[in-house]
């Protein structure tokens, strides 16, 4: 199986209830990346995004502001390897983890 470089995104703040996954998958889409979105049981948000330096620079700044309902007060990054098949198709919306 081939692996490829993600970057997972924490975001942390007022960012359940707020419409931020829909938001952020739109935002994804928009700029071409693939990857995935979830809200984690503790209130944070996590993303799975595959995506070039310029264009991740450029969607974390996004992100740190978040919808307008949205009060975000961080967004940690931690990169990693994933198994290719996880950047293959449109950006997911995923079921809480």
């Amino acid at each position: 199986m081939s692996h490829v470089t993600a970057t997972r995104l924490f975001i942390r703040g007022r960012v359940q209830g707020v419409g931020y996954r829909a938001w952020l998958a739109r935002e994804a889409e928009r700029r071409g990346l693939r990857g995935w979105v979830r809200n984690r049981r503790e209130g944070s948000v996590e993303a799975l995004v595959f995506a070039p330096a310029p264009a991740l620079e450029d969607f974390v700044a996004t992100c740190r502001n978040g919808p307008p309902a949205a009060n975000v007060s961080e967004v940690a990054l931690h990169e990693e390897t994933a198994p290719a098949a996880e950047a293959l198709g449109d950006f997911a919306i995923r079921p809480s983890a």
